[in-house]
């Protein structure tokens, strides 16, 4: 903050200070003539060479009048200072083909970054991660869950990177929707799959696909298909790969089409789970004790499309976010009644994450890399038992 007010005020003593020499040329004060030419050169050479590097050496060696390089100065200044106050109050970019790509690439990497073998390189900060709710439940009632404030200090986390406004999180709406499942058809009711598909666990085999996050999936897969007949397909598609190596900058881009045409040729399913595992500081073990077992932690994701830097982002536009944070709202709550300490904070941040495929979206964070197999398989039975209970409950 008081980095952002000392630019401003640099920024704003420089533009009085060419206004002023503007002011005085337009009066017919020509200072130059008395032997100050040079000092007025080298006062806004200065100035140009500090605050206006790129003009300061395309235009070096050209001549020009005090009155133009003024206006030129001004002109170029005024700008240059609400970009520099925007970048550190996180003010909007121009959007471009450049930002896209970083964009896509952002989205692709930020929840956990690896490297090509597979390891943690950057986990996120442990002491905002850790942070869960308690083992005790949390008061939800329609009151409580109706205030903005109490909503967001107890539910959520917000990303530094993105906002939430009060009308865009209502508690009492998000309660009342309607998330259960139509089970008067036949046909799939629920889609599971893998943006990440190479995540893995600390006692994880290589190579043995069922202690990767897809092993973990064709669990939960099991678990609401035979335990609570709710019908269930699990896509292992592989969007994190690319040459053979790991690359997860064009993942989602590369998991759409499938998971579109999958949903086209399946018009019954009405949730879309996207399965990850979390990245974590190497001392973190995201775990809690559930019916005598030890238990991953799982973490509800939602994307807002929208980010302090670029605003709403339109190109990954999605109708359903208020139903996404419906269904992850309610996920939230049950696992708050039944499973105390099981879900941390809902985290919310920018960009999309393939969440507008259905309005019954859901990204979930299981465990973290510092997890064991059968802790993270403890956390599917927990999970399929919170599907079923918001879903068909």
């Amino acid at each position: 903050m008081k980095r952002k007010w000392r630019l401003s005020r640099i920024g704003i003593m420089c533009i009085l200070v060419l206004l002023l020499g503007y002011a005085v040329v337009q009066a017919g004060v020509k200072p130059w003539k008395c032997g100050g030419e040079k000092i007025s050169g080298a006062l806004f050479g200065h100035v140009e060479e500090v605050w206006l590097p790129g003009f300061f050496y395309e235009e070096k060696g050209r001549q020009f009048s005090l009155p133009d390089m003024v206006a030129r100065s001004t002109s170029l200044l005024v700008p240059l200072g609400s970009y520099v106050e925007e970048k550190e109050g996180g003010g909007t970019d121009v959007e471009d083909a450049a930002t896209y790509e970083m964009i896509l690439s952002r989205q692709a990497h930020d929840e956990n970054e690896v490297g090509a073998d597979g390891k943690l390189i950057s986990g996120k900060d442990d002491s905002a991660e850790t942070i869960h709710t308690s083992g005790t439940p949390i008061d939800t009632s329609i009151e409580k869950m109706s205030d903005f404030n109490y909503l967001l200090s107890n539910f959520y986390t917000v990303d530094s990177t993105t906002m939430i406004r009060p009308d865009e999180l209502k508690g009492g709406e998000l309660m009342a929707k309607n998330m259960k499942i139509d089970q008067s058809q036949e046909g799939p009711k629920i889609l599971i799959y893998h943006t990440h598909s190479q995540e893995m666990f600390a006692d994880s085999v290589q190579g043995d696909e069922s202690t990767s996050i897809v092993g973990i999936g064709d669990y939960l897969t099991s678990l609401l298909n035979d335990t609570y007949h709710i019908p269930t397909l699990h896509h292992k598609g592989v969007y994190d790969l690319i040459d053979g190596k790991l690359d997860r900058s064009l993942a989602y881009d590369m998991a759409k089409p499938d998971i579109q045409k999958i949903l086209e040729e399946n018009p019954t399913i009405e949730v879309v789970i996207d399965l990850h595992r979390d990245g974590v500081g190497e001392g973190t073990h995201l775990v809690t004790e559930v019916n005598g077992e030890q238990t991953a932690q799982i973490m509800f994701f939602n994307g807002l499309s929208k980010t302090r830097a670029n605003g709403e982002i339109d190109y990954l536009a999605n109708p359903y976010i208020q139903d996404n944070l419906a269904f992850s709202l309610q996920m939230q709550v049950a696992a708050n009644n039944r499973y105390p300490g099981f879900a941390r904070r809902i985290y919310l941040r920018g960009y999309r994450y393939n969440m507008h495929f259905m309005p019954k979206s859901l990204l979930v964070e299981a465990g973290a890399q510092t997890n064991t197999v059968q802790e993270m398989k403890n956390a599917m039975e927990v999970l399929a038992d919170l599907l079923n209970t918001v879903l068909t409950g």
